[in-house]
């Protein structure tokens, strides 16, 4: 393949576009004078005294890479087949004159992310080495300061090459052995400048327009990522210390979640979970309860604070019983109880509606539907779960050493899918510092 897609090359293609973010998001560690740690210690300061409290000592900045689409990891790599001609400078207007008289507007309307003309010297060195090699006249066109110019007539499935062929030989300038060739070339936009500048090079000139007609507008992820990277180090940590707790306690796998209120002028903290899935059964089976993992109960301890807002204003007074076989929805830690007992920032709004989630792991299918389904508005994640996570849409299993040969089908995804009913950003977080990574089996659900 020409576009490796990848792990390793998403932190490829974030490095080589770093410009599109604030260095301070783009810095994988602190730097020389220290301003990613000034940077999380003004955060910290800001927080509330809980938050503070609950912070480990050491906490640095990672970096934050946007997930990729589906439809970015698929779609994009698909190629057709445009028919080119090669045309004198002179003769270029009226041999495009001509197809727009001869063709229909969806094919001259189409591919708008290639250069409908381009010069031999801007050719693709394949390209370029193909074409100067068949003739003595092609040499000539290649050599110095050419006064010849290619122009993409259009898609070869749609076009009659007999009628193309006669229509450009009636042009002055064309007489003599018409040139026509077929190339292959992408069939969607890039999602990116770093994109456009490998197809140029793979394929035919390209454009990027700043747009993502197969994700996320490339100017919201930006500047989502400028809105999270000040504080999510501190927020990454908090849930790494909570499923550190859970996991000493023998309550679940080494995973936790913690979910956040990003408001105008602060950040408050929503709803801490470690994983229990063995709390109630004892390490027996292979997979726990499932419906106790990190993120499930994060979400249901906000839906808790919900309830109990509401009993408030109608004064119920009965609390809410908690403890089932299934649900963990009680707090089951010292750090989960007390921010459980801090109110909801926001009691009226439907439940994690445009909150924040950070998480260790990536959330298996069923959390990453739930998450879905709440209406959370963003999702920032450590450790890839390339077997059985939910959000990202790499092939499973291709892109880890440990799984060569595993086929876990592809990646689903489900933080943007246009058939599903909501979408929502998701990060994957990327430290070098003081966040040792968690260790946990490729085929445990998160």
């Amino acid at each position: 393949m020409l576009l490796p897609t990848a792990r390793r090359a998403a932190l490829a293609v974030f490095s080589l576009s770093a410009s599109r973010f604030p260095p301070s998001i783009a810095a994988g560690k602190m730097d020389e004078d220290g301003k990613d740690g000034r940077s999380i210690s003004r955060s910290l300061a800001a927080q509330h005294p809980l938050v503070r409290e609950l912070v480990p000592d050491e906490v640095e900045h990672g970096v934050l890479i946007p997930l990729k689409t589906t439809l970015e990891l698929r779609d994009d790599y698909q190629t057709g087949r445009v028919l080119i001609t090669r045309t004198p400078t002179k003769a270029a207007n009226p041999v495009i004159m001509m197809l727009r008289n001869l063709l229909p507007d969806e094919i001259i309307k189409g591919a708008p992310h290639l250069r409908r003309c381009a010069k031999p010297s801007d050719l693709p060195a394949h390209l370029k080495a193909q074409f100067m090699n068949e003739s003595p006249q092609s040499r000539q066109i290649h050599t110095g300061k050419s006064n010849w110019i290619y122009i993409i007539v259009g898609p070869e499935n749609m076009l009659n090459r007999d009628e193309v062929l006669r229509a450009l030989s009636s042009v002055e300038g064309m007489e003599g052995e018409v040139f026509l060739r077929s190339i292959p070339v992408p069939m969607v936009s890039p999602t990116s400048q770093v994109q456009a500048a490998m197809w140029s090079q793979h394929f035919w000139p390209a454009l990027y327009r700043k747009n993502n007609p197969l994700g996320p507008h490339p100017s919201m992820i930006a500047r989502q990522t400028e809105e999270i990277a000040g504080d999510a180090a501190i927020w990454m940590a908090l849930s790494h210390k909570v499923a550190r707790q859970a996991h000493a306690a023998g309550f679940g796998e080494a995973m936790g979640a913690c979910i956040i209120q990003r408001g105008e002028d602060k950040t408050t903290i929503v709803a801490l979970a470690g994983d229990a899935r063995w709390k109630q059964q004892g390490k027996v089976g292979c997979t726990g309860n499932p419906m106790a993992h990190a993120a499930m109960r994060a979400i249901s301890m906000v839906a808790q604070k919900l309830v109990r807002a509401e009993n408030k204003k109608t004064q119920i007074s009965q609390p809410p019983i908690l403890e089932f076989e299934a649900f963990q929805d009680s707090p089951i830690l010292e750090d989960e109880r007390k921010v459980f007992e801090l109110e909801h920032p926001n009691p009226d709004g439907y439940l994690c509606h445009g909150l924040e989630m950070y998480l260790t792991h990536e959330p298996c299918v069923m959390c990453s539907m739930a998450i879905l389904h709440s209406r959370m508005g963003k999702v920032v994640f450590r450790h890839r779960m390339p077997l059985t996570g939910g959000l990202c849409s790499e092939d499973r299993g291709g892109g880890h050493p440990s799984l060569q040969g595993a086929d876990g089908g592809r990646g689903l995804g489900l933080f943007w899918r246009r058939e599903l009913n909501w979408s929502m950003v998701a990060w994957e977080w990327e430290s070098s510092g003081c966040l040792k990574p968690l260790k946990a089996d490729y085929a445990i659900h998160a």
